[in-house]
């Protein structure tokens, strides 16, 4: 009698958090034979992730900076997946366990610190033939491969930016750790390739007006600190500018979380408050006298900047007061400058989040964008778990190309008709919105 082919061993570490969960649910859902093993602090909200999946799943309660105890759930591993964040903090422990156990890695990484320390490792990695794939969601991940799908409609590339905008999602919070990441952004140091080089400024200094299309339309935008930044110059080096720009609708929330980072960044503020205040903010609650203390100059001064108006303002406060939710509005565009056959030209890729964005498969929130993504990547890295050739550190643009990575947002349940459109404007003027790579077949 032959031996059945043992199946790959999946490891997903916070496998209960939102984004991870929708990952989860929609990884299974493109009908991979795997042996699943799912880990998390919360094991309530486990079991209940394990009854919406198809088949059976090993679950198990982890802290993952037991190095002991992540050693042995990882062994064998064909793939883990790290879905606990902040990544500021817990990148590095999980990256160096799986390269000493010689299993591949991936993540969704959203910091630069850790995406710069793990692109350190390259080597390691590459020695021991293990591939870690960082930076593996929406922004960064798909928000690079959009990137790269624009740049392949140019001969020379000038410059990239990459924009991003997610929106108020109602009375369901934000995790802390995903406003640990929006405060070190908006009050940190920003990397960005300027004049053909690597530079520093502070980020969520500088603001402009960015046409998102969709529901979005002109949005104001905020250079930031994003690993977008860091890794795309190593694919395109010949390029002067690359950029990440982003922001959170509606505009006034830009300003309570740049206000309140500014706060825990100089020490006025500890983080447990200042998170907890974000919370209340967005789910319609008042606050907090210490929050609003740090907030409110900052609201000033983004009037005063012409980022948002007064009536803009007053009409956030109100809507706050009666708790109204506006629906939601986020997206994702990739704009890149260059030339063809001597013609300068600009391309963008966006998305396609229309009106209906709450019937949305891909684009009704940030957790569908981010955990629908990690899905398509975790299908693509698990086929390429053979290739002998396979060991380092790679971000999305190095290892997956624009025609692979929208397949396999297909396969994991996205409909056609959400994949990201792109236009193309030459010197005579814009041409027709075209269809994605995928799309296009």
């Amino acid at each position: 009698m032959n031996a059945q082919p043992h199946k790959p061993r999946i490891v997903v570490l916070g496998a209960a958090g939102e984004m991870c969960t929708i990952a989860v649910q929609r990884f299974c859902g493109a009908g991979v034979d795997v042996e699943l093993v799912l880990y998390d602090l919360d094991e309530a909200r486990l079991r209940n992730l394990a009854a919406t999946l198809p088949g059976t799943c090993e679950i198990g309660r982890l802290d993952i900076f037991d190095s002991d105890a992540v050693r042995d759930a990882i062994a064998d591993a064909a793939l883990v997946v790290l879905g606990a964040g902040p990544y500021l903090k817990t990148s590095k422990p999980v990256i160096d366990a799986c390269i000493a156990a010689g299993v591949d890695y991936l993540d969704y990484a959203d910091d630069v610190a850790p995406t710069l320390d793990a692109l350190d490792q390259d080597s390691t990695a590459r020695e021991r033939g293990i591939a870690a794939y960082i930076g593996c969601g929406s922004s960064p991940g798909l928000l690079n491969i959009m990137a790269v799908d624009a740049a392949g409609e140019l001969e020379q590339v000038e410059s990239i930016d990459v924009c991003w905008c997610t929106g108020d999602e109602g009375a369901r919070p934000y995790g802390a750790a995903v406003i640990e990441h929006l405060f070190h952004i908006a009050a940190g140091e920003c990397l960005l390739w300027r004049d053909g080089k690597a530079t520093t400024v502070e980020s969520y200094a500088t603001s402009e007006q960015v046409e998102m299309g969709g529901t979005l339309g002109t949005t104001t935008l905020y250079t930031c600190a994003h690993p977008e930044s860091a890794t795309l110059p190593r694919v395109f080096p010949e390029a002067r500018s690359i950029r990440v720009l982003g922001g959170l609708d509606p505009a006034p929330v830009n300003a309570i979380a740049r206000g309140v980072a500014v706060a825990v960044r100089d020490g006025d503020l500890d983080a447990p408050t200042a998170i907890a205040f974000f919370q209340q903010i967005m789910q319609d609650k008042p606050g907090t006298g210490e929050g609003w203390r740090h907030a409110f100059p900052e609201l000033v001064r983004q009037v005063r900047r012409g980022e948002e108006t007064v009536p803009g303002l007053l009409k956030f406060v109100a809507n706050s007061v009666v708790s109204r939710h506006l629906p939601y509005r986020g997206g994702l565009l990739a704009r890149v400058t260059g030339s063809k056959h001597g013609s300068p030209m600009e391309v963008t890729v966006r998305t396609t989040l229309g009106a209906d964005a709450e019937t949305s498969f891909l684009w009704s929130s940030m957790g569908t964008i981010t955990g629908t993504s990690i899905a398509a990547f975790m299908v693509l890295a698990l086929e390429r778990a053979d290739l002998p050739d396979r060991g380092g550190v790679f971000s999305p643009e190095e290892w997956v190309t624009p025609a692979q990575f929208y397949d396999a947002l297909l396969r994991v349940g996205t409909p056609a008709g959400e994949l990201p459109i792109k236009q193309i404007t030459a010197a005579s003027g814009p041409v027709p919105d075209q269809p994605s790579t995928a799309q296009r077949g």
